[in-house]
């Protein structure tokens, strides 16, 4: 078995001093060697959507859902219709029987409508990760709410581990029809009836099921069976359609390293099958004792785990399958909320900005990795999920900080720049105050990304010519608005608790 790779964080020596308020202000200088480049940046920053009442139409903020979306204007986002709302996730919540069957597409097709209005002109990952309960094996039938709009956390469960159809080719059928409902306007259902849809819009790549590791508790062997049938069923609607793979959810499940390493060696496959990309997630969940002033310390120090862990995944790639790439599709974090509160907890206004460094920081460490993309979880998370995950306020629709730092990185940030190293000193006894990357484009253009990873003020001091130019930030200042713009008037740059800020050297 491969021993994972751990990334240790660098302890460097505190240069602390009083700020104004009282607050203790710690000092870092950032230097950056632009005149060698340690890659090229290629990773997306993206966004995941998942079914939820609130993206219904009618909804208070519904409109604004969606607008916050388009106005991203981002590449590879993720849609995933999902169990815990069964029928605005499955169309087809009835076996086949006595030649009838019971695809109904109603309450699904506005929220998918939607979507791809919002997400016109760019790709999109498609992922109807639930499957329908029938197909499989269960001692009493699985019952599922008349409401769409009332939680139902049982519909999809780990125990259903047995497919009728063990080939996957029921599974597979059941996926090339709401491909084609969605890509070529209808499908001929198991009876030979035609569903018309008129639906026309591209699918660039669907991704298959969403984290089996749990939620149907697959082995690598059962994953791939289906996999390989899914891929083949949906190539006969569309051969250019690229498929996404695995979306694994406990990377430190026993099993993880064998899954990946059962998945991507071709032996396992189907000969001709294509190994596109796989998925991977990750969120960062405290202790339900911790505060907020510990959650720093525990969400950076799992996201090093992880990015340690996809080191270790991008070396096994490279071993088994080297044209196969890698994304993170679900990345956030979880507080110790009850996801099954219709009256979720106050959520401190700092969190926001705390989830939002999370997010770039892990950014910034994929991207070094070579990771395609990273997709920010999720544009609603409340009802039904996680309240804290949600990049837009739940009550009015405005966009969060989590939301603006994914805004201010696909701003601001080019695939195909070259990404030049930072020397970062100072800082407290024990970890970091700011990580930081350089990004140089092919016309000569230089720009710095900075995380301040602690809950206090952090003065920064950038080497070179940094006056004269400005900077962008997301902080605690700017709460539900946009990014402050700002000139740079001199090297040293203030950033507030959890900032994430882009230094445009001009």
């Amino acid at each position: 078995m491969r021993r994972l790779l751990l990334f240790a964080m660098v302890v460097v020596a505190s240069m602390g001093v009083a700020g104004a308020n009282g607050r203790q202000v710690h000092e870092s200088q950032v230097g950056i060697d632009w005149a060698h480049a340690s890659g090229t940046l290629k990773t997306v920053p993206s966004l995941q959507v998942v079914s939820n009442p609130l993206l219904r139409p009618g909804s208070p903020i519904h409109d604004a859902a969606f607008l916050a979306l388009k106005r991203l204007q981002a590449d590879d986002v993720r849609f995933v219709p999902w169990f815990p709302y069964p029928r605005l996730a499955v169309p087809e919540l009835q076996p086949p029987a006595n030649g009838r069957t019971s695809w109904n597409f109603s309450l699904i097709d506005p929220l998918l409508v939607d979507f791809f209005e919002a997400t016109r002109g760019h790709p999109v990952i498609l992922n109807f990760s639930t499957e329908p309960a029938w197909m499989f094996r269960h001692e009493v039938p699985t019952r599922y709410p008349s409401n769409p709009d009332e939680v139902d956390w049982t519909y999809s469960s780990s125990t259903d581990t047995e497919l009728t159809d063990p080939t996957g080719r029921q599974l597979a059928a059941y996926d090339a029809r709401i491909f084609s409902w969605y890509s070529r306007g209808g499908f001929t259902d198991e009876y030979g009836h035609y569903h018309r849809s008129g639906h026309h819009f591209p699918i660039p790549y669907w991704e298959v099921l969403n984290e089996p590791d749990g939620e149907h508790a697959f082995t690598p062997r059962k994953y791939t069976t289906v996999y390989d049938a899914v891929v083949e069923a949906i190539r006969r609607v569309d051969p250019r359609t690229k498929f996404v793979a695995l979306a694994l959810a406990d990377a430190d499940a026993p099993d993880y390293a064998h899954f990946l390493e059962y998945f991507l060696d071709p032996r396992n496959h189907r000969p001709g099958t294509p190994l596109d990309v796989i998925s991977l997630h990750f969120y960062a969940v405290p202790g339900p004792a911790e505060s907020l002033a510990q959650w720093p310390y525990t969400f950076f120090d799992q996201a090093n785990s992880f990015l340690g862990r996809v080191r270790f995944i991008d070396a096994l790639r490279g071993e088994l399958s080297p044209a196969t790439r890698i994304i993170a599709d679900e990345v956030g974090s979880i507080l110790y909320q009850d996801n099954s509160s219709t009256s979720p907890a106050p959520i401190p206004a700092a969190y926001w900005n705390l989830s939002g460094a999370l997010y770039a920081y892990v950014y910034m460490g994929l991207s070094k990795i070579g990771v395609d993309g990273v997709n920010e979880s999720q544009l609603v998370g409340y009802p039904s999920n996680f309240p804290e995950v949600s990049m837009v306020n739940w009550k009015d629709g405005k966009p969060n900080a989590r939301y603006w730092v994914l805004s201010l990185l696909r701003e601001q940030l080019a695939t195909g720049d070259s990404l030049c190293d930072a020397n970062v000193t100072g800082g407290s006894p024990d970890a970091p105050d700011v990580v930081a990357q350089g990004y140089r484009s092919a016309a000569g253009a230089r720009k710095i990304l900075i995380v301040n990873m602690k809950g206090s003020p952090v003065r920064v001091k950038l080497d070179g010519a940094a006056a004269g130019g400005r900077v962008e930030v997301v902080d605690e200042s700017t709460g539900e608005g946009p990014p402050r713009l700002s000139p740079l008037n001199s090297r040293t740059l203030a950033l507030a608790p959890f900032a994430v800020a882009v230094v445009d050297m001009q």
